[in-house]
């Protein structure tokens, strides 16, 4: 129990310490330190950290102590006096000077007795002549003390007790310890030891009283702390703690005694320092407690002038080695929530969503359709923040179904849905995955993610219009090219023209003939071949749409592969769709042949076909590099991006437009180092009839039913 007593008191003197020398220095440290009251309490606190440091080992009522402690009472006189000099009050108040000139003769005379005493250390008789002289020094100065700092707060204006209540309330809490303590010890003729060890509690009561006056006294010098500091601060609290603790506990084993206490003492540093490794490295733990910090020490969560400098920081973000900014878009909105990962969901041309990036998230698998229209207009209409947990718990009502896609609620990590808008129409949704410190997002996280949603859908739009213009530049390099074809044209219609002339002159000739119908031959079939190619990108396609079976054309796409590379067609029933088969087969060689250039050698491609409802799909599988999420939405099925040296990029694209043309509709859907899978939708012939009789809107609605 004593070793635990000594430990008490010395955590408590170095708690003293450090207060008063951290209180000391910041006040020494401001605008208006050379003021005398500042001064004063500087030296004040400055020797009342000495004392308690230096008493920390041969106790506090040693000669060294006594020392310390009359010094700390002149400096505490002279801030007291001090405080009645700003009110202008020592020149109408008499008494004020008398009584603190005698008090400071008081001191001087008690630091005499202190002389003596150490010089007369040998000897008990002088000990115990001079011991009731200090201790009635003591009682007369802090009476005194304590009459002039009960003037001084009485005597106040209204407004100036304000200021002085708290330096009046530190100064008392000293002297009216000490009145007590040394009242017992004239009494009793014996030195209380336990009182003098707490008088650091005292202490430690007036440095904070003075501190949260002062800070207090300025509006400007408001104790406010950052939260990054807060953090840091309580981690420390924790850590010392720990110590603390470990100390006691070590010590109180040691206390055991024989081998068995060394045993003992071994086994707890070895557990003690699993635990503290295990723990204090922890993301999860970490999060916990600043999670908890922010929730019992701050009226807010968020340090918002910290949340944007990073969420600047995140979207500024430049360079070669930086990540696209749609991810570094999902990631601004990730680090709110300290959510470890996230996707991005944009619009389709033909309605819905669709994946357009992911963050740290590659593992979940996202359909081709995301969402449907109708959970778009929810969010777009609703400005609607979705905690899936609400919903998967039943807190939440009136979210319609498809805006909480099926997949997603099966997924026990997507957490939110936060919506960004940019003048009242949704350009995307960020999906965030559940945050290692799980908790319920509340008024505040909507706040901020609202505001940091709507700036975000300015960035995103800002960058597709650049994308639109840049297309629009594409399109007219494409009719600089355009000028060549109709060039070679013209050079066509000159040519035939000069050979019309021509044959009015030589037409007998059989020579000529013969030169004359190999030239025509080779003039026709390039212009048809130039004419075939330019009206494939209307809207009509090529030829007229008829019913044609599937397996037929998807079996001369193999036949043309064949002793090239190897294609797999899954045997399936016969299939009809209406369209044109020419254009059809067309559009699968141009996707097989991405597919096999995606592919290594070797690697099969495979071509599958199934009815799904009204619909047939056919599919397109290789196991190939796979593509990314963006240059799927920005590249893929935009002409002229093409990855290939020397290519002109519209193979793609004009497989999706000949699609299109037939009824149908193209879809991607991809995973780098994984593979891509083309799914091209055609209604079936019995039922295309009864398709193109409805509006287009409810053909799009009555696709993505069937596909949902």
């Amino acid at each position: 129990m004593g070793a635990l007593w000594s430990i008490s008191v010395y955590v408590l003197h170095v708690a003293a310490a450090c207060g008063a020398i951290v209180l000391a220095l910041w006040l020494a440290s401001q605008r208006n330190s050379s003021q005398p009251p500042i001064i004063c309490a500087s030296l004040a606190l400055g020797f009342s950290a000495v004392w308690a440091i230096a008493t920390s080992g041969p106790g506090p009522e040693s000669e060294l102590g006594q020392f310390l402690v009359s010094f700390s009472y002149l400096a505490w006189l002279g801030m007291l006096y001090s405080l009645f000099a700003t009110d202008e009050r020592d020149k109408s108040v008499g008494p004020v000077r008398p009584v603190a000139a005698a008090l400071a003769f008081v001191e001087l005379l008690q630091i005499a007795l202190t002389a003596a005493r150490l010089h007369y250390s040998g000897e008990p008789e002088a000990q115990e002549l001079i011991l009731p002289f200090a201790i009635m020094f003591r009682l007369l100065f802090c009476t005194g003390a304590l009459v002039l700092v009960h003037n001084l707060y009485a005597g106040a204006s209204p407004a100036a007790r304000q200021n002085l209540r708290w330096a009046a309330a530190a100064m008392a809490t000293l002297w009216l310890y000490d009145l007590n303590l040394y009242t017992i010890a004239y009494l009793s003729a014996d030195t209380p030891e336990v009182l003098f060890e707490l008088r650091t509690l005292a202490l430690v009561v007036a440095v904070g009283l003075l501190a949260f006056g002062t800070m207090r006294s300025e509006r400007e010098m408001r104790f406010q702390p950052s939260r990054s500091f807060a953090f840091r601060s309580f981690s420390l609290l924790i850590i010392g703690s720990y110590l603390v603790i470990m100390v006691m506990i070590a010590q109180g084993l040691a206390y055991a005694g024989s081998d068995f206490g060394r045993f003992l003492q071994i086994g707890f540093v070895v557990l003690a320092s699993a635990i503290a490794l295990t723990l204090l490295p922890s993301r999860k733990m970490r999060s916990l407690l600043r999670v908890t910090i922010a929730k019992h020490l701050f009226q807010h969560r968020y340090d918002y002038r910290a949340e944007w400098l990073r969420f600047t920081d995140t979207i500024g973000r430049a360079g070669s080695q930086s990540a696209p900014l749609r991810e570094r878009a999902v990631q601004a909105v990730a680090d709110v929530t300290d959510s470890p990962c996230g996707l991005l969901l944009t619009p389709r041309e033909d309605g819905g969503m669709a994946v357009d990036a992911r963050w740290q998230w590659p593992d979940i698998a996202v359909p081709a359709l995301a969402m449907e229209a109708d959970g778009v207009r929810f969010f777009e209409e609703s400005q609607f923040i979705l905690d899936l947990d609400d919903l998967r718990s039943g807190r939440a009502q009136g979210i319609p179904a498809a805006a909480s896609p099926q997949w997603l609620l099966d997924d026990q990590e997507a957490w939110a849905l936060v919506p960004l808008l940019h003048f009242e129409r949704l350009v995307g949704i960020v999906v965030l995955s559940r945050a290692p410190a799980a908790r319920m997002l509340d008024w505040e996280d909507f706040d901020l993610l609202r505001v940091i949603g709507r700036q975000l859908a300015s960035y995103l739009a800002e960058q597709s219009s650049q994308d639109a213009l840049g297309e629009a530049q594409r399109f007219d390099e494409f009719n600089r090219r355009i000028a060549f074809v109709m060039h070679d044209i013209k050079n066509l219609a000159s040519q035939l023209s000069l050979l019309a002339r021509n044959a009015e002159k030589h037409a007998e000739k059989p020579e000529f003939r013969a030169d004359m119908l190999l030239t025509l031959r080779n003039s026709t079939d390039k212009l048809q071949a130039l004419l075939a190619r330019l009206g494939r990108y209307g809207g009509q396609g090529g030829g007229a749409n008829v019913q044609i079976d599937l397996n037929q054309v998807i079996q001369r796409v193999v036949g043309q592969y064949k002793g090239k590379h190897e294609l797999v067609a899954v045997e399936r029933s016969a299939c009809h769709v209406m369209g044109d088969a020419e254009a059809l087969e067309q559009a699968l060689v141009h996707l097989v042949h991405n597919a096999i250039e995606a592919s290594n050698a070797g690697t099969p491609v495979f071509l599958d076909l199934r009815q799904d409802g009204t619909n047939v799909i056919v599919e397109v599988v290789d196991s190939g590099c796979g593509m990314s999420p963006e240059f799927v939405r920005t590249k893929l099925f935009k002409p002229f991006h093409s990855s290939k040296q020397g290519g002109f990029g519209i193979g793609a694209f004009e497989a999706r437009e000949l699609v299109r043309a037939m009824g149908g509709r193209l879809d991607v859907e991809s995973r780098e180092g994984m593979g891509t899978r083309f799914l091209l939708r055609f209604p079936l012939a019995r039922t295309s009839g009864m398709m193109q009789s409805l509006p287009r809107s409810e053909q799009n609605s009555d696709v993505e039913r069937a596909n949902g």
